[in-house]
């Protein structure tokens, strides 16, 4: 079995560019279903995958939970019968349990500026750090995954743009406003003398990271902290409710869908469109507010 997993995880991330927290991702919940079904997988049936699903809710993991980890089982099978490992692919038609799609969550603009502002008493690296970081993750709608691994020398300054390497190792271009250029210039002077001579190829260096650069989890608990010092609820802040925060206003200033999506880095605009919901929720909610016949009794 654990043969198969890995000949699996390489193929993951060879053939399809899989990054390692999706690897990671896939093994978990493959060990987790090959714990469930106690066999060989080879002998596994579709009444044993309906079973682990079943199971699954049954134990109050939410319905996108059990949609992922049977998307996880669901491409495992199809690379065992494509492979010849196995006669019939007894995932092929298991269905996901039904879930509604949630509207994302998004700051105001000014959350977003009361954020940029708890930045402004800069003390140490770190606070320069924290600050670029997270201009540039708004100004550019960045995952946070792109955001902790951009290499030094991602952004082209002349052009006022930044070249980012996304899901399937996809490379796009993204322009920055002004200010987060100036944000991350004023940083850089401060990424010199923190790296002391010592060279690194990320912009957002870490001596404490294997990896070499900040970790997304502590991007995560300073945002936390921030929030704090801005006067907002830790519980409203995450970096995907920046990035979510980014193409909401966007869309409010009527940047067009596609362009959205060309900056999101999303291959389907259907993806994209659910931000459309939530200008339409906010235009509802300004004519209900406005309208003159709204205030007719």
């Amino acid at each position: 079995m654990i043969k198969n997993v890995e000949l699996f995880l390489d193929m993951m991330a060879a053939e399809k560019g899989a990054s390692v927290n999706t690897i990671d991702a896939y093994r978990r919940d493959l060990e987790q279903f090959c714990a469930f079904i106690s066999c060989d997988e080879s002998m596994a049936t579709r009444s044993d995958i309906n079973a682990f699903s079943a199971d699954l809710g049954g134990r109050g993991f939410s319905p996108k939970t059990v949609a992922r980890k049977l998307s996880a089982v669901r491409e495992f099978y199809k690379f065992l019968y494509v492979e010849k490992k196995i006669n019939e692919n007894p995932a092929a038609n298991v269905l996901c349990p039904r879930q509604e799609k949630p509207l994302p969550k998004f700051l105001t603009q000014k959350e977003v500026k009361n954020l940029v502002e708890a930045t402004s008493d800069k003390k140490d690296f770190s606070d320069y750090r924290l600050s670029a970081m997270l201009k540039l993750m708004y100004a550019c709608g960045l995952r946070v995954s792109e955001l902790v691994g951009l290499p030094e020398n991602c952004i082209n300054y002349d052009m006022k743009q930044i070249m980012v390497f996304g899901k399937g190792s996809k490379e796009r271009k993204i322009p920055v406003a002004e200010s987060a250029l100036r944000e991350v210039a004023e940083y850089s002077t401060y990424r010199d003398i923190y790296l002391n001579g010592q060279k690194s190829p990320w912009l957002f260096p870490s001596k404490n990271s294997k990896s070499g650069h900040i970790t997304r989890d502590a991007f995560f608990k300073n945002l936390k902290n921030l929030a704090v010092k801005a006067g907002i609820s830790p519980e409203k802040i995450s970096p995907h409710v920046l990035r979510h925060s980014f193409a909401t206003h966007l869309l409010n200033h009527h940047v067009d869908l596609r362009s959205v999506q060309k900056m999101l880095g999303h291959e389907d605009i259907t993806t994209t469109e659910i931000y459309t919901h939530i200008v339409s929720e906010k235009l509802r909610d300004e004519v209900r507010k406005n309208h003159p016949l709204a205030k007719e009794n």
